[in-house]
C-alpha cells in the first residue's frame, strides 16, 4: 500500500471520527499531519506548520468577529427588519432577495467568503422572523455566492477564464458566468424545497408526539417522554429546544409588531459593512484583514461590544476547518495530490478524464480552498479542453461547477462561515446537514454537469 493511499485513508478516518463523535475532526487531522508527515513521510515540523492556512484563519476570525459586533449592536436585526418590510407578506420573496443579494455581491467581485459573511447573518435572522428554516436560508445564500462567483471579475471567474484562455476560448467568459449562474439558481430552488419539506415533516412528527403525550392522561401527561422529539434530537446531536426553534412559526402580526430603530452605532456598523465591501472588491484587500481593521474601529467607537463579540467567534469551527486544510496541505507537500493528477492525465480518453477530474476537484474542494483547487487543477484541465472532440467551454464549465458546488461543506470556508452564522445550539445540526448535502453534491453534480456540458456539448 502506497504512502499516498495511507495518507488519504487517515484523512477519511479523521473525517469519520469527527462526523460520528464529538471529537473535533480538525484537531485529529492536524495531529495526524504532524505525526504522519514527520514520522512516516519525513517532512520537517516547520514545513508542516507552513501548510497551516493562515489566510483562511484570518478570514474566519476576522469575519466572524466583525459580524459578532454586527449581532451585538443589533444591526443584523435592523437589516432583517428592512428586508422584512420590503418582502411584506410575500414569504417566498425572502430567499429570492437573499439569493440575488449574495449573487450580486459575488458578481461585482466580492470573494465568495466575503459575500457569504455579509449576507448569511441577515438571511438566517430573516428566516427566523418568517418561520423559514435557517438551514434552507443558509443553503440559498451559498448557492447565491456560487451563482455570481464565475463573473469575469471574481477570483473564481478569473481562474476559470485562465483555463478558457489556455484552451483558446477566451470569448466564452460570459457563457461560463451564465451557465454557472443558471445552474446554481436551479440548485438553490431544489435545496430550499428539499430542506423546507424535511422540516415540515419533522414538525408534524413533533406535533404528533406532543399530541400523543397530551392525549395519554387527563392532565396531559402520559408518564412517557415523547419518543419523536428525543429520537430526532439524539440523532442530530442537538437539544430538543434547538429542534423546536430551528424554524419557529411566527404570525404576520408578531413580525409586524417588532420595529427596529436606527441608532448611531447601528448606522456606523452599516458603514463598516459597506467599507468591507469596498475594501475587498475595489481595493482588493484580504477579507480577513479588512474585517479585523473594521472590527477594531467599531470596538474603539464602542468598547463594550468587544467582549461579547470575541466570545461569539466559533473557535471549534475555526479549529475544524484549519486543521483539515493543514492536513490537505501536507498531502500536497508529500506529492499525494500530484500523484493523483498524474494518474488522471494518463487516462488517454479526454471525456473520461474530464469526468474523473470533476470528481477529484469536488472531493478536494470540499476539504480545501476552491481557489487553490482551481489553481492546482488548471494544468490538467487545459489538455482535456484542447481535445478537438470536446467543447472547451463545456469542459471548463463542468470543472467550475464541480469545484464550487461543494463549498457548502463545513470544511470549506463558505460552509464554515455559514456554521459560524448559526446559533451555537444549531452548530451540530448545521454540520451534519451541510456534510450530507456536500456528499450528495459530490456524488451527483460532477456526473450531471459532465453529461450536460461535456457529453451533450452544450456551449
Amino acid at each position: 500500500m502506497s504512502l499516498s493511499l495511507i495518507a488519504f485513508l487517515i484523512l477519511i478516518a479523521a473525517f469519520a471520527l469527527g462526523s460520528f463523535t464529538r471529537i473535533n475532526a480538525g484537531l485529529v487531522a492536524v495531529v495526524a499531519a504532524f505525526g504522519f508527515g514527520s514520522l512516516v513521510v519525513g517532512l520537517s515540523i516547520p514545513d508542516i506548520i507552513a501548510e497551516f492556512p493562515s489566510g483562511l484563519f484570518f478570514i474566519l476570525v476576522g469575519a466572524t468577529l466583525l459580524f459578532g459586533i454586527v449581532r451585538v449592536t443589533g444591526t443584523i436585526d435592523l437589516l432583517a427588519y428592512w428586508a422584512e418590510r420590503l418582502a411584506g407578506e410575500r414569504r417566498l420573496l425572502v430567499p429570492v432577495l437573499m439569493f440575488l443579494l449574495t449573487a450580486g455581491l459575488a458578481a461585482a467581485g466580492a470573494f465568495t467568503p466575503a459575500a457569504i459573511a455579509i449576507v448569511a447573518p441577515v438571511a438566517l435572522a430573516l428566516g427566523t422572523r418568517f418561520g423559514i428554516s435557517t438551514l434552507s436560508m443558509g443553503l440559498v445564500v451559498i448557492q447565491g455566492a456560487n451563482a455570481g462567483a464565475f463573473s469575469p471579475v471574481n477570483p473564481f471567474g478569473v481562474l476559470a477564464n485562465v483555463m478558457l484562455d489556455n484552451a483558446g476560448a477566451s470569448g466564452d467568459s460570459l457563457k461560463l458566468f451564465f451557465y454557472c449562474f443558471l445552474f446554481n439558481a436551479v440548485l438553490a430552488v431544489i435545496a430550499f424545497a428539499v430542506v423546507e419539506l424535511f422540516m415540515k415533516r419533522r414538525d408534524r412528527r413533533l406535533e404528533n408526539s406532543v399530541a400523543g403525550v397530551n392525549h395519554g392522561t387527563p392532565g396531559g401527561f402520559s408518564g412517557r417522554r415523547p419518543a419523536g422529539v428525543g429520537s430526532v434530537a439524539k440523532q442530530l446531536g442537538v437539544t430538543t429546544q434547538a429542534l423546536r426553534t430551528a424554524a419557529p412559526e411566527q404570525t404576520v402580526e408578531t413580525r409586524a409588531s417588532t420595529v427596529v430603530q436606527v441608532t448611531p452605532m447601528r448606522l456606523i456598523t452599516l458603514i463598516g459593512i459597506g467599507a468591507l465591501l469596498v475594501l475587498t472588491t475595489v481595493f482588493g484587500i484580504d477579507v480577513g484583514v479588512a474585517s479585523l481593521v473594521i472590527a477594531l474601529v467599531l470596538i474603539c467607537i464602542n468598547p463594550s461590544v468587544q467582549k461579547p463579540a470575541l466570545e461569539s467567534v466559533p473557535w471549534s469551527a475555526v479549529v475544524l476547518v484549519t486543521g483539515i486544510v493543514t492536513y490537505v496541505g501536507m498531502l500536497e507537500a508529500m506529492g499525494a495530490l500530484e500523484e493523483l493528477q498524474t494518474g488522471i492525465a494518463s487516462l488517454g480518453n479526454s471525456s473520461l478524464a474530464a469526468l474523473i477530474t470533476g470528481y477529484v476537484v469536488a472531493i478536494v474542494s470540499a476539504f480545501a480552498s476552491t481557489t487553490g483547487t482551481l489553481g492546482v487543477i488548471s494544468p490538467i484541465v487545459t489538455p482535456i479542453a484542447l481535445d478537438p472532440l470536446l467543447a472547451p467551454i463545456g469542459v471548463v464549465t463542468a470543472i467550475a461547477i464541480s469545484s464550487s458546488v461543494v463549498d457548502v461543506s463545513p470544511m470549506s470556508t463558505s460552509g464554515a462561515l455559514l456554521m459560524a452564522s448559526a446559533r451555537p445550539e444549531d452548530e451540530r445540526l448545521f454540520f451534519r446537514a451541510l456534510l450530507l448535502w456536500a456528499i450528495a453534491m459530490i456524488a451527483v453534480v460532477p456526473l450531471l454537469v459532465w453529461f450536460v456540458f461535456v457529453q451533450l456539448g452544450i456551449g
